[in-house]
Formats: structure tokens, C-alpha cells, sequence
């Protein structure tokens, strides 16, 4: 029995540990999901297998949590990925208030407190 069997969360934190943006798709239909789970939502399937994400997508909504000073304003959003994922994260290395619904954004490892986690940047603009 692998790790995935027991707890997916596992595995996903170690991939990102490694570097690697992973995400679970269930061989049946095709379809990616997160958060980490042990079968496919809706279907129940079991046949799920872990692949790198593209890390490409665009804000679906944003919203900007104004913290008690000195504490520094900060951003929670919705991203919607290639891969028809939706996630909970926050935009980085832009200011809060500059984060806008259809932007489009990069997924990037970071790690706070020895926890990594992926959080997203605007993407470069290509020609």
C-alpha cells in the first residue's frame, strides 16, 4: 500500500518540499482535483494518479484583508488553474489592492514557518 492510500496530504507536501507543484487525476475521466483526497470528488474513483501542474492561471476572485497596523495588508484569492482546478492562495509580489479578477498568474513554492506551501505572482507578460 502506498503513502497516497493513507494520506495524500503526505505526498503532496513532500512534493512541494521537493519543488514540485503535483496535482491528483483520476485516470477514468481525466480530471484534476485539490485538495489532496483519496478518491476522485463525485465519482469515488480510486484511480487516481499524481501530476505536475502547469502552475498557469487567472484570479477568480480576490478580496484584500486589511490587518491591524503595523501588520501588513494582504491579499486571499481564488485561482482558477489550467487544469480546472480551483484553489485558495494568495497573490505575491504585487500590492494587494493591484490583484484584479482575470489576472493572469504563475504558481510559485514558498515556505514559511519550514512549511511549504504554493502561493501565486502575476505572470510575465509575453509578447
Amino acid at each position: 500500500m502506498n503513502t497516497m492510500d493513507l494520506c495524500p496530504d503526505v505526498d503532496f507536501r513532500k512534493y512541494l518540499q521537493e519543488g514540485k507543484f503535483m496535482l491528483l487525476r483520476s485516470r477514468a475521466s481525466g480530471r484534476h482535483f485539490f485538495y489532496p483526497r483519496v478518491a476522485e470528488p463525485g465519482t469515488g474513483c480510486t484511480d487516481l494518479e499524481w501530476v505536475e501542474a502547469s502552475g498557469r492561471g487567472q484570479v477568480y476572485s480576490v478580496t484584500v484583508v486589511r490587518a491591524k497596523p503595523p501588520s501588513p495588508s494582504y491579499n486571499v484569492a481564488l485561482v482558477d488553474l489550467e487544469e480546472g482546478v480551483r484553489m485558495m492562495t494568495r497573490i505575491d509580489d504585487v500590492a494587494p489592492e493591484d490583484v484584479r479578477i482575470g489576472m493572469a498568474v504563475q504558481a510559485k513554492i514558498t515556505t514559511e514557518d519550514d512549511l511549504p506551501f504554493v502561493v501565486f505572482e502575476p505572470a510575465a507578460v509575453t509578447a
